[in-house]
């Protein structure tokens, strides 16, 4: 219970009317006494009934969704009491930013629900709690305020910015193309090694009905390695790396409706990290969809390392590391390099991305060129997100090495800037 400042006054009022009584003995201080005293219990009996029976409900249908989508979640206040409330206020406690989830719902009837949709432009990749949920009632005067918290386990997973890259480049592999590798499998591949008995777990799908007929069990197909090159992302999470600028808020019309009129624009923060996250799933994305096998790692807070898949399954397992990555490392890019290089195969693509340009990235390219590994880089211009200039002189060295080098600017659209950012030389 919350008092608020009404009841001072009241109470004040309450107490000279009750000396003047004394003091003059009229009645009509007496009365005035009564009734201001009767006005502060009526009120917190009416309060303390208000908030009783009440229960707030949020549902929501998707739990994964990008950065730039619309998050639309219903609120359900429930009276579930035979008297009504004449205001009642939901004050949504989560984290989630932008959210537009508190609301004054007045005249609630005996027995009845009073519902509201709220859309929220997410602006920021994490993951967050939907709740807890507040709710605020109190007596018609506003001397006394009461209030309920009610908390929720429902999490909103938050993917970082995605773009549907057209192009970016894709480096021939240390193997020729057009003949199979003798290792087996579990994806499904162009080459087909032959057939098995069926075991419990096999895909349906890759049962081959003319050796089951002719066998008459069950027979499976094996596959063996596509000869294409693995793709590796490699991140730089390290913490003293990444500059950050003043960031400020979107302005977003308060009405709902807009959301459904216009599309949002997607603005990301100035911070160099944010930017290469969205880097690197649109990326991941990019050669996913290409057919080609992809892995990430990583040094945040903690050592992250997918090993090399296809499919929409590995892209959502990185987009899922990624909206938890934080620039919280503490071995830099070197480390990084030195660290997964070993356990990457010959001939693989490599996506370095990086804020820093100095002779640690050259030295960790070196490395990568010495294991007959093929490079690429990805940086953010240290001067548009107010930092130093960054060495030419180590950029000029990497493309004279052929060694693509994209240049990402803050401002910059991030699947035009990745596109184009190669042709920056």
């Amino acid at each position: 219970m919350l008092i608020r400042r009404s009841f001072w006054i009241v109470l004040c009022l309450l107490a000279m009317s009750f000396i003047a009584g004394i003091y003059t003995r009229s009645f009509v201080y007496y009365r005035l006494t009564y009734l201001l005293f009767l006005i502060l219990i009526v009120s917190w009996l009416w309060g303390f009934l208000s908030i009783r029976g009440l229960s707030v409900n949020r549902y929501n249908r998707l739990v994964k969704l990008q950065v730039g989508s619309i998050f639309e979640e219903r609120y359900e206040l429930v009276n579930l009491t035979w008297y009504s409330r004449l205001w009642v206020q939901v004050e949504d406690l989560s984290k989630l930013p932008m959210s537009k989830g508190s609301k004054v719902i007045s005249a609630v009837g005996g027995n009845q629900s009073r519902a509201y949709v709220v859309r929220t432009l997410l602006q920021q990749r994490g993951v967050f709690r939907l709740g807890p949920t507040r709710i605020i009632t109190g007596d018609p005067f506003g001397i006394f305020q009461f209030q309920s918290e009610h908390p929720s386990e429902k999490r909103l997973m938050v993917l970082p910015y995605m773009a549907e890259l057209d192009e970016f480049p894709s480096l021939p592999g240390f193997l020729p193309g057009g003949r199979a590798l003798r290792r087996r499998t579990l994806e499904v591949s162009p080459h087909a090694a032959g057939v098995r008995e069926y075991a419990p777990g096999d895909p349906l799908s890759r049962i081959h009905w003319r050796s089951t007929a002719r066998r008459d069990r069950l027979m499976v197909k094996e596959f063996e390695q596509d000869p294409q090159a693995d793709v590796w992302i490699l991140l730089d999470a390290h913490k003293t790396s990444h500059y950050r600028g003043v960031s400020t808020k979107p302005e977003i019309p308060k009405d709902q409706f807009w959301f459904w009129t216009h599309k949002p624009k997607v603005t990301l923060p100035p911070d160099s990290f944010e930017y290469l996250i969205s880097s690197s799933a649109s990326i991941a994305n990019y050669y996913l969809r290409t057919g080609r096998a992809v892995g990430f790692a990583s040094i945040g807070r903690t050592f992250v390392a997918l090993s090399v898949e296809r499919g929409e399954r590995q892209l959502i397992k990185i987009l899922e590391t990624l909206a938890l990555m934080e620039s919280e490392g503490s071995l830099p890019l070197l480390g990084l390099i030195g660290a997964q290089a070993p356990m990457i195969t010959r001939g693989s693509t490599v996506v370095v991305l990086t804020p820093v340009c100095n002779e640690d990235l050259e030295a960790g390219v070196d490395g990568l060129l010495r294991r007959d590994l093929r490079p690429i880089v990805v940086l953010t211009d240290p001067v548009t997100f107010g930092e130093n200039e960054m060495s030419s002189r180590i950029i000029n060295h990497l493309r004279g090495r052929e060694v693509p080098v994209s240049i990402l600017f803050y401002g910059d659209d991030i699947k035009a800037g990745l596109e184009i950012g190669f042709s920056r030389q």
